[in-house]
């Protein structure tokens, strides 16, 4: 072999060992997301490119999934610990009414960001105490306290909507800073604190640990009913935000208008970024690219008309699929 044909050996060498670094760094799994999400671009954009493709349906598809972003991140979170939250729509459209009524009764946008994020945090509490001292599975006590809050909602509201009037509240929802929309920022802070949290914390190992191997967690001294509760108000929280997000962008607080079918959409997102349903798996990078392909179904099944039963099923089966896909992958490690 000459030493052109080495240099040439060298430099493919060179290429499979950078792109291996690269698939190693992104992950397989995150690699697949994006690829999924570039053939629905592909789909949606050949279909409607007219308008798929303009900046004003590419700014509401970033809106679309900023409260979905929000929730799908922090039921990662909870996943992670080997958990699930089900309430956490029914938080959304709790917060919204209380952030509304605060404000009604204050004048101050910030008693209503305070109100829903306590109410948020106080509900996830319960959530917690629940699951970790009343030994009830995740499911079942998350099921019905989805009821529980709703129905608090409706009470609280009179089963009717309820109108925020503050500017500088609405500002959160329709404002701008640097040409993007406000949601946007937020959205993109929250990720980074979350990853941050997740991925480079010892409360986030620590998380990992917990859904992994509790019992090997529990010897190695965390506090497992700790953190349990503690994951939970977290969820709530993250609830709160979201509802009080909501209720800037839409101007009103809603009880159930536009926080049913959230926590559907929040573990599809989870579950389809990699989290697996045993805990002990899952990342924040995964289950954004989940909520990025939520977020393009959503907006071109709309852009090409097609009915909201059909959407449903759409959903549903993607749900469906993820939890095929995430317990095929789980089986051959």
């Amino acid at each position: 072999m000459n030493s052109l044909e080495l240099r040439a050996s060298k430099v493919q060498t060179d290429a499979r060992g950078a792109s291996s670094r690269v698939v190693e760094r992104v992950g397989v799994h995150n690699i697949s997301l994006l690829v999924a999400l570039a053939i629905l671009i592909v789909i949606f954009g050949s279909l409607r490119g007219d308008v798929f493709f303009s900046s004003r349906n590419l700014l509401n598809i970033g809106l679309g999934i900023t409260i979905l972003g929000v929730l799908a991140m922090s039921q990662t979170v909870v996943i992670v610990a080997g958990g699930l939250d089900i309430a956490v729509g029914a938080i959304v459209g709790l917060t919204t009414v209380s952030t509304a009524m605060a404000i009604q009764a204050t004048g101050s946008p910030a008693a209503g960001i305070v109100a829903g994020l306590v109410l948020g945090g106080l509900a996830g509490l319960v959530n917690g105490i629940i699951i970790t001292y009343g030994r009830v599975n995740a499911v079942i006590a998350t099921l019905g306290t989805m009821a529980i809050f709703r129905g608090i909602a409706f009470i609280m509201s009179d089963g009717q909507s309820i109108a925020i009037f503050s500017d500088t509240f609405r500002f959160i929802g329709i404002g701008r800073i640097l040409g993007l929309p406000l949601l946007i920022w937020i959205l993109v802070l929250t990720a980074i604190v979350f990853h941050l949290f997740l991925a480079r914390s010892i409360v986030g190992r620590n998380i990992y640990a917990l859904g992994g191997n509790p019992v090997v967690a529990r010897f190695s001294g965390i506090n497992i009913n700790r953190y349990r509760v503690g994951i939970y108000i977290m969820s709530g929280v993250a609830a709160g935000l979201a509802g009080i997000l909501l209720a800037a962008r839409t101007g009103s607080g809603q009880p159930v208008s536009g926080s049913q079918g959230l926590e559907l959409e929040a573990i599809t997102a989870a579950v389809l970024g990699g989290c697996a349903l045993q805990g002990g798996k899952g990342t924040i990078v995964g289950a954004l690219l989940g909520v990025a392909i939520i977020g393009v179904l959503n907006n071109g099944m709309i852009l090409t008309s097609v009915p909201t039963f059909y959407q449903l099923l759409a959903k549903g089966s993607l749900l469906i699929l993820a939890v095929v896909i995430a317990e095929y992958h789980l089986n051959r490690t």
